[in-house]
């Protein structure tokens, strides 16, 4: 299910992340209550910047990714959260 913003475009070599929801319950099937949620590291890519001119990106709109814990900057756009990163944050393409 690939969405697509409008409202924002990247500049350079950043892009926004819409991460994947949270997972509601363990391996064991015990309920996460929201305080011990982790941060998710998996999104998709929902918006790309234009590259550097000698380095063009890699990834584009769809792509799913795997990215760092604490990577990113988080924003809202019409109360979604979405992450904007550079593409070097992003680890990999699954």
């Amino acid at each position: 299910m690939s969405e697509k913003i409008e409202k924002i475009k990247p500049l350079a070599d950043r892009v926004v992340v819409k991460p994947s929801a949270a997972e509601e319950k363990s391996a064991g099937g015990i309920i996460i209550p929201d305080t011990a949620k982790e941060k998710p590291q998996r999104g998709e890519i929902v918006a790309v910047g234009t590259g550097k001119k000698d380095e063009p990106l890699t990834v584009k709109v769809g792509d799913y990714v795997l990215y760092g814990k604490y990577g990113g900057t988080e924003i809202t756009i019409d109360n979604k959260e979405y992450l904007i990163m550079r593409e070097s944050d992003i680890y990999a393409i699954v």
